[in-house]
């Protein structure tokens, strides 16, 4: 009896690009959930981590995949999948183009074998974020935040201590200077030295990456990702769907829900902050939705987005590219299992304070509808 066809399946990483420092692991819960569900459902399949440079060129990346893609799925072997979360949505969408030129690497054969693209949270459309992070205070910022997601993600929160600071440094960020942006060295220098010795060497190398190669931030503009998408077509044969997330806006009730901690309260703060720089360029983001793409959001979120909502990172509107497969009331992180639930074997760590209640009933969910769509892929 011959042996069944096994299916790849790759996680490609978002904006921060990290797959795993000790402990911390990307997308752990999310491979721990579909290595399951996949197989509950009949299909036989390898699931794979890929590893790509945090903030280099769309080009760059998906070059990357391709190379990574030749090094485990030989030519002989079965179908292929991509489930990008945030860039790496966009990356895959690059790898699936048809004649897409990525550095002499030879990518039809593997491309033809692709039979379907899930984008997770992915800004199809940009994020006005990437216009403030391309400035010089930006780069502080994002460089504090990278740092900040990997201390929050190994011990469950950020230093008591440093979100204080953190608070008061973003309290002059309307009128930046040199001592904020010297505030923001310092405070992103002591996240690093709370990381074991034996990992700071690779958290350092990954930061001096976000550093130092940053071609992909301006290609995230709204402006830019206009021209993207006139290239970066879809193939036939493929199936493209995405889920889309919305966190709760920030209201004066999400500070009284995060209680009387200085921490939750400072980093409901940082949320609200990110909120409105994301909000700010509403107008620049606004799809042509399907009459099955509005349906299927609306469904999953109750309304219909404005311009104006996001996961807190990316608009809702601009995760929207093909079938929707699910609608989550959640953040940027909380659909990969970023999300407070200490109880949870292994525990669920929350990046940021947003009040939107997602949980593991809500991740299991989302993860449940993207494995049956491979499935049917």
């Amino acid at each position: 009896m011959p042996s069944p066809v096994v299916h790849h399946v790759y996680l490609l990483p978002g904006f921060f690009g990290f797959v795993h420092f000790g402990k911390v692991v990307y997308f752990s819960h999310v491979r721990e959930f579909l290595e399951g569900r996949l197989s509950e459902l009949g299909l036989p399949a390898e699931i794979h981590f890929i590893r790509v440079s945090p903030t280099a060129s769309l080009r760059a990346r998906a070059t990357e995949v391709v190379d990574y893609v030749r090094a485990t799925a030989p030519t002989d072997g079965g179908p292929i999948h991509f489930i990008g979360h945030s860039t790496g949505g966009l990356d895959a969408r690059l790898v699936t183009t048809p004649g897409a030129s990525l550095d002499g690497r030879e990518v039809e054969p593997y491309a033809q074998r692709v039979r379907s693209v899930v984008t997770v949270a992915t800004p199809h459309l940009g994020t006005p974020l990437a216009s403030f992070f391309a400035t010089l205070l930006g780069q502080k910022i994002l460089r504090l935040l990278s740092l900040g997601t990997i201390t929050v993600l190994r011990q469950g929160r950020w230093p008591l201590s440093i979100l204080m600071r953190i608070g008061a440094a973003f309290a002059r960020i309307g009128a930046p200077d040199s001592r904020t942006t010297a505030l923001l060295d310092h405070l992103a220098d002591d996240l690093l030295d709370r990381i074991p010795r034996g990992e700071r060497d690779r958290v350092t190398d990954f930061v001096r990456a976000v550093s130092f190669d940053q071609a992909l931030i301006p290609q995230l503009a709204p402006e830019t990702m206009d021209v993207v998408n006139t290239s970066a077509q879809d193939r036939a044969g493929v199936r493209y769907g995405c889920v889309v997330a919305r966190a709760r806006p920030p209201r004066v009730t999400g500070y009284l829900a995060a209680g009387i901690s200085p921490g939750a309260q400072a980093m409901y703060a940082l949320y609200a902050w990110l909120h409105r720089q994301v909000a700010a360029s509403r107008s620049r983001i606004r799809p042509n939705l399907t009459e099955a793409q509005r349906t299927a959001i609306a469904a999953g979120l109750g309304a219909l987005p404005t311009p104006a909502d996001s996961d807190g990172i990316v608009p809702t509107l601009s995760q929207v590219w093909g079938d929707v497969i699910h609608a989550a009331r959640g953040d940027h992180l909380d659909v990969i299992g970023h999300f407070d639930d200490p109880r949870h074997v292994p525990p669920h760590r929350d990046w940021i304070t947003t009040q939107s209640g997602f949980d593991r009933a809500q991740f299991e969910a989302l993860w449940t509808a993207v494995a049956a769509y491979v499935v049917a892929s």
